[in-house]
């Protein structure tokens, strides 16, 4: 038999989010009804994941990252302390579009802390985000980036 999540009492998981064994929920983290989220991930505290969102399998969240409706998170990715999605293009109060861009994040991509990426990007599986990267286009499989807007690391 698997292990079973492991939900901090001061975590919030609501009634229809779906938490894979072995993954650990921690204090102050918020998981929405219809979020999917895999086996062996570590959301850790001030993390929240909405009802639209997918995580894979050996996920990580360091404290402050929110992955909204739309972002796809595939197996083995670390996002670190603040990673900011977003996934709107045209944000506006009170104003919800139909849809959601979608942003997916590859097999074992790393962002770094405090990066933004910037709705409807692909981060391809392997790649680097640096730390405090902004993110405007995708970003290819095993590439590194870096900076405002990033852009590929030199190779020196």
């Amino acid at each position: 038999m698997a292990d079973p999540a492991l939900i901090d009492p001061h975590a919030v998981v609501q009634d229809g989010a779906q938490i894979g064994s072995g993954t650990r929920v921690w204090q102050f983290a918020v998981v929405l009804a219809g979020a999917t989220v895999g086996r062996d991930c570590n959301l850790n505290a001030h993390t929240l994941v909405e009802g639209g969102a997918v995580i894979g399998d050996r996920v990580t969240l360091k404290c402050g990252v929110y992955v909204w409706d739309g972002i796809i998170l595939d197996d083995e990715v670390f996002c670190g302390p603040n990673t900011t999605f977003t996934n709107d293009k045209r944000p506006r109060s009170r104003h919800r579009p139909a849809t959601f861009a979608t942003t997916r994040v590859g097999t074992g991509a790393s962002i770094g802390a405090g990066a933004v990426i910037l709705p409807g990007i692909t981060i391809g599986a392997g790649a680097v985000i640096g730390a405090g990267a902004v993110v405007t286009r995708d970003v290819a499989p095993g590439e590194t980036v870096v900076g405002n807007p990033a852009r590929p690391l030199k190779k020196v």
